[in-house]
């Protein structure tokens, strides 16, 4: 049984393409103008590849969430920082807030990974608060195609 055919597809996941059979060598291939479009036509169409509006909401309001909460506690201790040094005279060393900063901001750069990874990707399932299941499934799933593409070239 190959992996493939042990998990569940997605609805809006496309269908591994049928290997093709091996050609015979008799006589070439004369191509006509129908057999040039079915192989200029895409395999899979638009609405086949596209994520599901429901999916998709789901992602932004988690994105929005991992990722603009760390982002405006960055914008915040900027300004809190400035406040404190120019009205409370309270001098804080510099890079403490560049360190500071640079952890929020990368943090929701992170976030928006996470947020899109940790959403559950099937349209009848909401999936968990924090994700980490539906982020387990997403992340095996994307590591899957990443080797089957590097298979693919080798």
């Amino acid at each position: 049984m190959s992996a493939e055919s042990e998990r569940n597809n997605l609805p809006f996941e496309p269908k591994a393409k049928q290997k093709k059979p091996a050609k015979a060598k008799t006589q070439p291939i004369v191509k006509t103008e129908s057999s040039q479009k079915e192989s200029q036509k895409p395999p899979f169409t638009k609405e086949e590849m596209a994520i599901p509006k429901v999916v998709s909401d789901r992602m932004i309001r988690r994105v929005a969430g991992f990722s603009g909460i760390p982002t405006a506690l960055g914008i915040f201790t900027l300004v809190a920082s400035y406040l404190l040094v120019a009205f409370a005279e309270i001098k804080l060393p510099p890079i403490v807030v560049l360190l500071l900063n640079m952890g929020f901001f990368g943090l929701g750069v992170l976030g928006i990974t996470y947020g899109v990874l940790s959403t559950s990707w099937d349209t009848d399932r909401p999936g968990t608060l924090f994700g980490w299941g539906e982020f387990t499934t997403n992340w095996g799933r994307m590591v899957e195609g990443w080797r089957a593409t590097r298979q693919k070239k080798v």
